[in-house]
């Protein structure tokens, strides 16, 4: 199956989870799809056979319960196989081709991500704005302050805030080294604008659906104000598809 999907390793090998399908998809030849335990790995396997991914490697994942998911995703295609509609298995194959040979530039990138945090930029007005933006970022400004001793500072506008190194480096340290739990942060983190958030949503701090919304403050408030974008909604619900894939990757390695 690897025909139908796309592995890109370079300095983003993550961005493979979001990059668009090929266009020809390919009929369903399958009837069985199950999960076989093997080595201390869970592979999918389509009428007995194991999938390969892009880059030839076994799609298999470190736990029965993402193994399970990856599963059903194979399961729920009909006629065809749409890849556009398997966002767990898009994001696999990126960490299983991309991160799990290249996770430096991947924990790299998400450091980056700290250093301009969405959490850390307020809007100058509306005064209702500002609360809103208090009200869903603060708390995990306060948790990042509390419970791992990093003190990050506000701004308003664009304006470039620089961070405390003492910040960054406390915050830096809990980004995951398995290339797994790394590379569905990194993947939150370009999804949201925010690692913070990703790191949140790891340590359990924030549920998954909390954490969407609170990516979004700024896109529903001016949704409020001049109505709502059908296009920009579309695009909102396939990488709401993406987040929750994986955000499940990252409730599977807390677990």
């Amino acid at each position: 199956m690897r025909d139908l999907f796309e592995t890109f390793v370079g300095v983003d090998p993550i961005a493979a989870a979001r990059r668009g399908a090929r266009l020809a998809l390919r009929r369903r030849f399958y009837e069985k799809v199950a999960v076989e335990e093997a080595g201390g790995e869970y592979r999918i396997t389509l009428d007995g056979k194991p999938i390969r991914t892009p880059a030839h490697r076994m799609l298999a994942a470190p736990t029965p319960a993402l193994a399970q998911a990856l599963a059903r995703e194979w399961q729920a295609q009909r006629d065809m196989i749409d890849p556009a509609q398997m966002p767990l298995t898009r994001l696999a194959n990126a960490i299983i081709d991309g991160v799990a040979d290249s996770p430096e530039p991947v924990a790299a990138e998400i450091k980056k991500y700290l250093g301009s945090d969405l959490l850390f930029y307020r809007a100058n007005a509306p005064h209702r704005l500002r609360e809103r933006q208090g009200e869903f970022w603060d708390p995990v400004l306060a948790w990042a302050r509390d419970g791992l001793g990093a003190h990050f500072k506000l701004g308003e506008g664009v304006v470039h805030v620089t961070q405390p190194e003492d910040a960054l480096r406390a915050a830096s340290a809990e980004i995951p080294r398995d290339p797994w739990p790394l590379g569905a942060l990194h993947a939150v983190t370009t999804l949201t604008g925010s690692a913070l958030l990703g790191l949140a949503l790891s340590r359990g701090v924030l549920p998954a659906d909390a954490a969407w919304q609170a990516a979004h403050v700024d896109e529903d408030w001016n949704m409020e104000q001049w109505g709502k974008d059908e296009m920009a909604l579309e695009r909102r619900a396939a990488r709401s598809a993406e987040f929750h894939a994986a955000a499940l990757v990252l409730r599977s390695a807390a677990d």
